[in-house]
């Protein structure tokens, strides 16, 4: 095996096949990357038991081959080599890697102990990689941390027709995203992916092209200009969210995103532990609290409020500003239920669409529900 390739494109590649190798395991040859070389093409791939990555770049091929090199150390090696053409063989029991003047020498792993890289699932459409990787940034601040409830670390991505749905919780806020897609057929799909493994493949992509989402019964798949990935799908479901996010009468207040998002930093620095940020809503303004006995912050900032004279609630502010960074219009309205009870928050362009009461034929395409605590008295 004998290739010539350009510094970038060999990084690059090496550097997003890496991105699935395991930090610890078992199984030595797991931290291998495999390269194949062959008619003008390297092809890396790697994987472990939860997901796989293949990417095809071009490249000068002297002798055809392949070979299992350490991924991490190759990937040590791409970043330090100088800029320009680098040449890449086999000899012997080592893999060598040239360039510039520089050159290394890495040991191979036996080839016979590699695992088959997982085929690719039934495609079932496309959907574009900006619009996804935006959708996936948006519902995953929600997703759970626990390991020891695996289902609530995920994204449930749920396919209708011409509608894709992103939506994740971890019972103390639920966010959905809803966006277009390019179905090849009549599509219907509930599944579970790992909300950090979607998060690393939305990334991955870049922000230009359709990505081709493909699904089965145990797996996910993604495939762009070149690249391949696949996901284990995780056991269970999310709970549904259309009865929770049903708020018959709830009181609605407007505000701009930015400079409440600006507020809620600067007052939950006397916030120790998370303990609440309090709100107090009036008709033309907002009161933000924090802090107790004489460490204390407040800011009032210019609001809206509707359904009533006065509201008084309390968030977590780890999470409110978590929420509040996932949208990007420039004003925010709150729907709320009452002190320790539903909070519904949504982005919109200017105050007058989010004053706006009248019922939507479709309800807003992003959605942050969080559950509020009871402000201290």
């Amino acid at each position: 095996m004998e290739f010539r390739i350009e510094r970038g494109a060999l990084a690059d590649a090496v550097g997003w096949a890496a991105r699935v190798l395991p930090t610890r395991s078992p199984v030595p040859v797991l931290g291998g990357l495999l390269l194949e070389a062959a008619d003008g093409r390297l092809c890396v791939s790697g994987l472990d038991y939860e997901a796989s990555a293949r990417i095809e770049v071009d490249a000068g091929i002297l002798r055809p081959g392949k070979v299992l090199v350490m991924g991490r150390r190759l990937l040590d090696v791409c970043r330090v080599l100088p800029e320009g053409a680098v040449e890449c063989a086999v000899e012997g029991s080592r893999f060598t890697v040239t360039g510039s003047g520089a050159g290394f020498g890495l040991s191979v792993l036996p080839l016979d102990d590699y695992p088959s890289l997982p085929p690719l699932p039934e495609v079932l459409g496309a959907v574009d990689s900006a619009e996804f990787a935006a959708a996936v940034a948006d519902v995953t601040v929600a997703a759970g941390r626990d390991d020891t409830l695996p289902t609530l670390t995920g994204i449930r991505l749920g396919l209708d027709g011409d509608r894709m749905t992103l939506a994740a919780t971890d019972r103390y806020r639920f966010a959905v995203r809803t966006l277009g897609w390019k179905p090849a057929a009549d599509a219907c799909a509930d599944v579970v992916v790992s909300a950090r493994r979607l998060t690393e493949i939305a990334r991955s992509f870049g922000r230009a092209g359709l990505v081709s989402l493909a699904l089965d019964n145990g797996s996910a798949g993604f495939e762009l200009a070149g690249m391949r990935t696949t996901v284990r799908l995780l056991d269970g479901r999310l709970p549904r969210h259309d009865k929770l996010f049903a708020m018959p009468d709830p009181v609605t207040a407007v505000t701009e995103r930015e400079p409440l998002a600006e507020a809620v930093k600067r007052v939950s620095v006397v916030a120790d532990n998370d303990s609440p940020l309090q709100f107090a809503f009036q008709a033309d303004s907002v009161l933000l609290q924090a802090g107790y006995e004489d460490d204390v912050a407040s800011q009032r900032l210019p609001a809206a409020l509707s359904g009533a004279a006065e509201m008084a609630v309390a968030f977590n502010p780890s999470y409110l500003m978590d929420a509040l960074t996932s949208f990007d219009a420039p004003v925010v309205r709150f729907r709320l239920m009452g002190p320790g009870q539903r909070a519904m928050l949504t982005g919109h362009d200017t105050l007058e669409d989010a004053l706006d009461t009248a019922e939507a034929a479709l309800p807003p395409a992003h959605q942050h529900l969080l559950m509020s605590v009871r402000p201290l008295v």
